[in-house]
């Protein structure tokens, strides 16, 4: 049994309160930046570009993240409308979400590959996931059901979000866990999976997997046919993506073109993909 009497307060000045959360976060984009950009000097994609989409994709990853736990969490905020713009709550899918649609307008503003820019962004992404969960599992958040097993958490500090003093399933862990074993699976595919879009398509596939299992052990709020929002958003994501995913590399690998078509673009501009 694992006992965490960690404050997620670093320190607080008045209301304000700066949490391990947040700081966090900060190192889940710094890290999710830095591997986009180590992608982008291998392939020669333009990292002017990565930089421009990661400011895109943080705006509008807290922008989604944030309205994904209110709709989650509507009963509450209807309530307490004061609390609505606090940013105390996030949703890891509204993240993914928001960031995957600010993506979408910048590269069809920017007339860039956006299979291109996913596949260079995969690897990072589900890095910073996984740092992501280091500040749930200092906060509190997302914490798993009642657990009696040896391997269980226990919260102690009255600042965390978790029921103290209750042991719980190591929720936090087992998406650390999974998504660094995800991350290996997508470094070591990156430089040979094909078509164009694979390993972004795969990221996809291998979070919502993730994700759907590890609710199984979470508490959450039934949102359709008895399910939480995050695993119904999960089935959807997985029922859109695998078929694509399947689609995209039988046709890619039946049509065995004579010549690869040239998929990287030393500009970054008007790739092929």
């Amino acid at each position: 049994m694992l006992e965490i009497d960690w404050n997620p307060i670093i320190f607080s000045i008045g209301t304000l309160e700066v949490r391990w959360y947040g700081l966090m976060v900060v190192v889940a984009v710094i890290a999710v930046i830095g591997i986009a950009l180590l992608e982008a000097r291998r392939t020669g994609f333009s990292q002017d570009i990565i930089w421009d989409v990661g400011l895109w994709a943080v705006v509008g990853g807290i922008i989604g993240a944030r309205l994904l736990h209110i709709i989650d969490r509507w009963d509450y905020y209807f309530y307490h409308p004061d609390q609505l713009l606090n940013f105390a709550g996030l949703a890891i899918w509204g993240a993914v979400l928001g960031a995957f649609i600010a993506l979408l307008i910048y590269v069809f503003i920017k007339k860039i590959s956006f299979w291109q820019l996913g596949d260079i962004a995969a690897p990072g992404a589900i890095v910073g996931q996984a740092i992501g969960r280091v500040g749930c599992l200092i906060n509190g958040c997302c914490y798993g059901n009642t657990c009696e097993l040896p391997f269980s958490i226990v919260y102690l500090n009255p600042n965390s979000y978790a029921p103290h003093g209750i042991p719980l399933y190591p929720t936090q862990i087992f998406h650390i866990v999974w998504n660094m074993m995800g991350f290996c699976v997508l470094w070591g595919l990156r430089k040979r999976l094909k078509p164009q879009g694979s390993l972004f398509l795969l990221w996809l596939i291998i979070f919502s997997v993730g994700d759907f299992i590890v609710h199984i052990f979470r508490e959450g709020e039934p949102f359709l046919l008895g399910l939480p929002q995050a695993q119904v958003i999960d089935i959807v994501i997985l029922a859109v993506v695998v078929p694509l995913f399947v689609y995209r590399m039988v046709r890619y690998h039946t049509q065995k073109p004579e010549a690869e078509v040239q998929e990287i673009n030393t500009s970054g501009q008007n790739p092929e993909g």
